[in-house]
């Protein structure tokens, strides 16, 4: 485990590093994203004027959920930068190179890129959670837990979504509407949902695993949920482990030559 964490850490400092030979354009994306999430919960801060209460939830839940899931999907896109990307890399052949490699070739094929404007997901993400107050040591602490377990989540979904494209060949647009959809859910309040569409968000489409649940434990922590949250990603990302290696065995090779002058 340690070696695992020490080659993404080494990763994600190369990573870093490329993006910083262009800074101007590392920070302009950087904010560019914070300013484009803050404008989210302006409109929400809005719609709080008028509906005061929704679904049970108040306006600092939601600042709160905005938060949680822009780390989440921050930290995911920005250190596993191809999880989003996995179903074109399979449909195009473009897993050989990790494959000739002595490291795990999923966790290598998923920190080998980096989304630059992700950091300001990040930065968003952490200035929210400030900016909805009420802050102490135990409720900082879980938030931080919390959205390295939605991490987890947000990456191992996408790493299911993307390996479809294993059995189905170009899966692009399947799971480019897969990871829409988690994040288009897990940024709405969690009250607003009833029936089916609940039993969605927290199975299919695990987006009340990815924020809703979170976001109630920072209102109201409670141990049970806390360590349910917590198995869910673990079982998850087991799960996302398993359908990738499976996977492999239907792989055809895209025999790319790459020339280089």
């Amino acid at each position: 485990m340690r070696k695992q964490i020490a080659f993404v850490l080494a990763y994600l400092e190369l990573n870093l590093s490329a993006a910083m030979e262009y800074r101007v354009a590392f920070i302009s994306q950087t904010v560019g994203m914070v300013l484009n999430d803050g404008m989210m919960l302006v409109f929400w801060w809005m719609f709080f004027q008028r509906f005061p209460l929704v679904g049970g939830w108040k306006l600092t839940d939601v600042v709160r959920l905005w938060a949680i899931v822009a780390v989440s999907f921050g930290l995911g896109s920005g250190v596993f930068g191809n999880c989003m990307r996995l179903a074109p890399m399979i449909a195009r052949g473009q897993l050989d190179y990790y494959l000739t490699l002595p490291k795990d070739a999923l966790l290598h094929t998923l920190v080998s890129r980096m989304s630059t404007s992700a950091w300001g997901d990040v930065l968003f993400g952490v200035i929210a959670f400030l900016a909805a107050g009420s802050l102490t040591p135990v409720r900082v602490a879980l938030f931080v837990m919390l959205a390295l377990m939605s991490c987890a989540i947000f990456v191992a979904f996408n790493v299911i979504v993307g390996s479809i494209a294993f059995w189905f060949g170009n899966a692009e647009t399947l799971s480019s509407q897969a990871t829409s959809a988690i994040v288009s859910f897990a940024t709405f309040p969690g009250g607003i949902f009833q029936g089916w569409v609940k039993v969605l968000t927290f199975t299919l489409i695990p987006a009340a695993m990815l924020g809703h649940v979170p976001v109630d434990q920072l209102r109201n922590p409670s141990p049970l949920p806390v360590l349910g949250v917590a198995a869910f990603a673990a079982g998850i990302v087991l799960l996302a482990v398993t359908v990738f290696r499976l996977g492999l065995r239907q792989y055809q090779s895209g025999n790319l030559v790459q020339l280089q002058g």
